[in-house]
Formats: C-alpha cells, structure tokens, sequence
C-alpha cells in the first residue's frame, strides 16, 4: 500500500481534506495527490507562510514548462478545482483564472466499428493459428478478447486481470473485480459471448489452470497472464492485418471498441424505440461508471447515432406536423 503524503505547506490542510472527500467518493486519485505534493513541496521551499497566491502559482507554473501543453493544462485545472473548493470555507483565497491555461488538448475521435468490421477481425483471428502456437491459444486469446471487448464493454485492463473462476457458466455473467473507482461489478453476456467463452475454456483447461489462473495467457518466462500493453499490441496488429482503418487511414485503438459498444447499445435502442434515457443508468452501470455523466463521454455526436435520432423524431412527430386536410381536398 502507498504511504499517504503529508502535506506540511500553509496550503496543506485544504490538500489533505480535498484528496480525502475525492477517495471518499471513490476515486483513487494517487496521480493528483502526487501533483499536490509537488505543489506542497514548492511552497514549503518559499517559506512557511507562503500561500497560493497569483504570483505564487505562476511560480510554480513555471517548475514543469516541460511537459506537454495537455499535461500542463491538467496540473493547472486539477489545483484550480482544490481551490474552488477551499474557496467554500475561505471566500477570499486565490482561484486560478483557466482563460489564461494553455489550449485544452482535442480528444482523439473515436472510431465505430462497424459490425462488418468486427466480422472481420474475427475471421482474421483464425488466420493466426499455428500448430505450435494453438497450446497457448494466441488466436483463440485474440478472439476471445475482441468478443468481450465488444460485447461486454470492457476496459482493457479488466480484461487480462480476468481469472477463470470470475465466468459463472450457469449464470453466464463475468465478474469485474475492484475496476476503475473500486468498483466491482456483474456483466451479463449475451448467448453468443457464452458459447465463445465456453469453448475458450475448452482448450484453456488443456494448461496448467486453476480457479485463480489467469483467463488469457502468454509464454514468456512460462505461461503467465498477459499483459495490458502486450495484448493492446497484439489487438493493433490484429485490426492491421484485417485491413480495418480510421477515416484518417489510421490503426484503431483498443479502446475505440469500448466506445463501439456503448453507441451501438444506443442505436439499438433507438432502433427499437426504446425509452434511451431511461435506459441510460443501466448503460453506466454495466460500464463500470460513477456517474451517467461519465458514460456520455462515450456518446458524442457521431454520425450513425444522430441519424438514428432523426429518424426516431421524423416517426414520431410525422403526423403531428402534417397539415391536416381541408374540406373539398383544398388548403
């Protein structure tokens, strides 16, 4: 377990309460209270009655021009949001202003697979099977993983932290254990995911296994768990091989197929004309979120579902905006 940080600065009292209610609400938040403690340190360095002031802060600014402008605009918003809440019980302390932080970094867009392309990163999996390979189930591991990635929304690193015993066959659910916000949850798999697993299992039980062994294995140094950044790898070269791009000609990333999974939940819904925000939560939760607003992060404006909610809103409101008919069939 880390050892907690001990803020000794003028402004230490005000760190701690604020790293406390964040862990409090389920965040980790050991990256932000390392930044604190950097900033503790800094302004211990100045003396023991410095505080955060304007002048201060564009001090400590200037410790880390180093990092990228991202970077630097994270550091400067996460002490901004200390400060709005020291703000609460102190009306008169320093709040950064974020007109003056670099520019916010644009988030990659997303790419949507579509179902012909998961097709046919599936059929290419098979391709990669090698009888000397087939003992540690390379391809059948890639298979399986873009079938729970897709399927059942995981994050990638839920995914190689998965055990054996966390599939319940009979249920047909998986169990992430103590995920993002320590957070751990039941995902029920569709009947197709069930049969994949099942049959996964079938040539994963051929080595040495267990309860607690992991569910998608590697050789290196003998036959241990893959690794988050190993199987990202493997997935890449995977989307490479099966000629699927981005729009912009690049490779996908692993995550865009949590990113599918969630928005064709949504066109399914919308598709079927069911109540969407009323369905939401149960998106959130089987996501593995705090909070819907961290599950809208995932439902952008992307083509495929503004259609789908046209269309939705052509059928309902068709014949309320028809003009009604007139006797003798004139206006």
């Amino acid at each position: 377990m880390r050892r907690a940080h001990v803020y000794t600065s003028r402004l230490g009292t005000a760190i701690s309460r604020y790293v406390a209610l964040r862990r409090a609400l389920g965040c980790a938040f050991d990256g932000p209270a390392d930044i604190f403690a950097h900033l503790d340190r800094f302004l211990v360095a100045r003396g023991p009655d410095a505080d955060l002031t304007a002048e201060s802060f564009a001090a400590w600014c200037l410790t880390f021009t180093h990092l990228m402008p991202g970077t630097r605009r994270r550091w400067m918003e996460l002490l901004r949001n200390l400060c709005l809440h020291r703000r609460r019980t102190e009306p008169g302390c320093f709040v950064p202003d974020n007109d003056l932080f670099p520019a916010a970094h644009q988030p990659k867009r997303p790419h949507i697979f579509t179902e012909a392309e998961i097709v046919q990163i599936l059929r290419t999996a098979y391709t990669l099977r090698h009888p000397r390979s087939k003992r540690l189930l390379g391809a059948e591991g890639l298979r399986l993983a873009i079938v729970l990635l897709y399927t059942a929304g995981l994050r990638r690193g839920e995914l190689v932290r998965l055990v054996i015993s966390d599939f319940d066959p009979t249920d047909r659910t998986l169990l992430i254990r103590e995920s993002k916000f320590h957070k751990s949850r039941l995902i029920a798999l569709s009947g197709d995911a069930t049969r994949e697993v099942d049959a996964y299992l079938e040539e994963r039980r051929r080595l040495p296994h267990g309860p607690d062994a992991p569910l998608l294995v590697v050789r290196h140094r003998g036959i241990r768990a893959r690794s988050g950044a190993g199987l990202g790898i493997s997935l890449q070269r995977l989307f490479e091989r099966a000629g699927v791009r981005t729009s912009t000609g690049r490779v996908p990333r692993v995550h865009d197929l949590r990113h599918t999974y969630a928005v064709h939940a949504l066109l399914r819904w919308y598709r079927a004309g069911a109540d969407v925000q009323a369905r939401l939560p149960a998106l959130a939760t089987a996501m593995g979120h705090v909070n819907v607003a961290s599950t809208a992060h995932y439902l952008t404006l992307i083509e495929p579902l503004v259609e789908a909610a046209s269309e939705r809103f052509a059928r309902y409101f068709r014949e309320r905006i028809s003009p009604a008919p007139v006797e003798g069939g004139r206006p």
